[in-house]
């Protein structure tokens, strides 16, 4: 489990960082459909897909034999394109609240949790690994270098916008 939550605190730290840079041009082509995206709409996935995900995971730890999404889902593909002009700080915090929610459910945690499996439609059977890997935690790792790729350029002072605070687990509740 501590594996996840380094990998997630040092995606988190990465896309801090490319939140403080202007993105140019498009991501490369996607190798199955050859779509490329731009720096707004990577940023709109990344706040729309961590609380989707997190939800279906709920599901499969409740005892859901199936699960998920596939690309074409139409309720995606209208987040992203709903979400690609809303301002980045507030896609960097809804961001960081889904990191702050997946850290917090991978710490409660048990042992039969991380056994369960469920089926994905076009992935097949996945253990609780695999799926943090495809659609949680290397998610979010493969959207922060999309976006590493991208031309990066500092942003002018005046134009800079103020990230928002890192959003921490929330305390724990008194016994």
């Amino acid at each position: 489990m501590s594996d996840w939550i380094d990998r997630l605190d040092a995606v988190q730290a990465r896309l801090h960082a490319l939140a403080e840079r202007d993105l140019n041009g498009l991501t490369g082509p996607d190798a199955k459909t050859g779509e490329q995206w731009e720096a707004a709409q990577v940023w709109a996935h990344l706040a729309e897909f961590g609380d989707y995900w997190l939800d279906e995971l709920d599901k499969v730890l409740a005892g859901a034999t199936t699960f998920g999404r596939i690309k074409t889902d139409p309720a995606r593909i209208a987040a992203i394109a709903r979400d690609r002009s809303v301002p980045l700080p507030e896609l960097v915090c809804r961001i960081d609240a889904s990191l702050a929610r997946l850290a917090a459910q991978l710490r409660n945690m048990t042992d039969d949790d991380w056994a369960r499996t469920a089926t994905h439609q076009t992935l097949g059977e996945m253990t609780i690994d695999d799926q943090l890997q495809h659609f949680h935690v290397g998610h979010y790792e493969e959207h922060a270098d999309q976006l590493e790729s991208l031309t990066v350029s500092e942003r002018s002072e005046r134009t800079k916008e103020t990230a928002p605070p890192r959003h921490e687990e929330p305390p724990e509740a008194a016994p």
